[in-house]
């Protein structure tokens, strides 16, 4: 199993950090200088389950992320691979993960480029597998949700039912907060969920390729991960909050 970051996106709502780096090379440490980024906390959390090699999707400002390549795999001891995404300022991330298929055919844990979150995350996906599942969703059912979340329901015995931004916040189990882990023997069916889902519209989330993946009746499983601070970074407010846990990792 290996890593894998989806980092190609532009993060508009993040400028002007954003005008000469993609959203995950943003600082997060507290002075805002650029000694720990996103992509920094996750390589850390991925080395410190043990794995060994990770894979990013590049595409926005893609020379920033190879101009760190070398410093990042010697700081985390972690081999790097980067992926280009030929649509990223085009394009929503079905695409993006697709991009992948062929890293995601080792088995990988999932991470969003945007995700502020502690080691534990990843540690409770590993401890979750062994009965069968394919995907595991990381899966916050503490937090209060509001609109914008990606929001999760799920079935007792039959994983997620329906993950979308698109319902009513009271009605979800949770939310998926952007880490999955999908073992070697899901890529085939994922990538082919994937390319449906961006064939339809260029605009949709991979979570919509999740969506179609259940659709088809096939099982994805949530892991929740408890009560622990983390946080996506869309826009300013976020990036204060990142700023302020980022420290406790």
């Amino acid at each position: 199993m290996i890593g894998l970051v989806l980092a190609a996106g532009a993060g508009r709502r993040l400028r002007p950090y954003t005008d000469a780096l993609p959203k995950a090379l943003v600082p997060v440490d507290p002075a805002g200088q650029g000694s720990t980024t996103v992509l920094d906390l996750t390589l850390g959390n991925f080395a410190e389950v043990g794995l060994t090699d990770a894979a990013i999707v590049v595409g926005y400002r893609k020379e920033a992320v190879y101009e760190r390549q070398a410093a990042l795999e010697a700081r985390y001891g972690v081999k790097l691979h980067l992926v280009e995404n030929d649509k990223a300022e085009e394009w929503n991330n079905a695409y993006s993960l697709w991009c992948a298929r062929d890293v995601i055919k080792e088995g990988v844990i999932l991470a969003n480029g945007d995700t502020v979150h502690p080691v534990s995350v990843e540690q409770t996906l590993l401890a979750a597998r062994g009965q069968g599942q394919k995907i595991i969703l990381a899966l916050d059912t503490v937090k209060k949700l509001a609109d914008e979340e990606m929001k999760v329901i799920t079935a007792d015995g039959t994983g997620v039912r329906r993950i979308t931004k698109l319902m009513e916040p009271a009605t979800a189990t949770g939310e998926y907060i952007g880490v999955t882990l999908i073992e070697a023997d899901a890529a085939a069916d994922l990538a082919d969920a994937l390319k449906v889902t961006y064939e339809r519209d260029p605009q949709l989330y991979y979570e919509d390729g999740y969506q179609e993946l259940v659709n088809r009746g096939f099982q994805v499983d949530v892991a929740p991960i408890g009560e622990v601070s983390w946080v996506e970074i869309d826009n300013h407010d976020d990036l204060k909050r990142a700023r302020e846990i980022a420290c406790q990792y």
